[in-house]
C-alpha cells in the first residue's frame, strides 16, 4: 500500500466557497475515487489556502490514470480550477516522500 501526500494552494478569496462545495461532493465523485482506489482520502485546509491531502492506494499513479480516464472527475476538475493558484488541481499535485511512519 502507498501514503500519498499532496500540496495545493487554493485562492484565499475562495476558500469559503471552497470548504461549501467539499461538504457536497457529488456521490458519482465519490463513488468513483472508491472505484478507483483512493482510500483513507483526507484534505485539511490552512487559513492561509494550503491545502493538504492525503490518501491511500495500491498505485498512486495507476489511480490517477484511472480517476483522469472517468467523466466526473474532468467536469470536477474544471468546476474546481478556479479555486486554485495553479489550475486544475489534478495535474498540479505537489506530492511529498514519506520519511518517517509509526505502525
Amino acid at each position: 500500500m502507498e501514503r500519498v501526500c499532496f500540496l495545493l494552494r487554493v485562492r484565499p478569496e475562495r476558500l469559503e466557497e471552497y470548504k461549501e462545495r467539499h461538504r457536497a461532493v457529488w456521490p458519482e465523485m465519490l463513488d468513483a475515487l472508491t472505484k478507483t482506489g483512493w482510500r483513507n482520502y483526507s484534505l485539511f485546509l490552512s487559513d492561509d489556502g494550503l491545502l493538504v491531502g492525503y490518501l491511500e492506494t495500491d498505485d498512486f499513479a495507476a489511480a490517477q490514470q484511472a480517476m483522469a480516464e472517468t467523466d466526473v472527475n474532468s467536469r470536477w476538475q474544471a468546476e474546481m480550477a478556479p479555486f486554485f493558484e495553479a489550475g486544475r488541481p489534478d495535474e498540479a499535485l505537489f506530492t511529498l516522500a514519506e520519511v518517517f511512519h509509526l505502525d
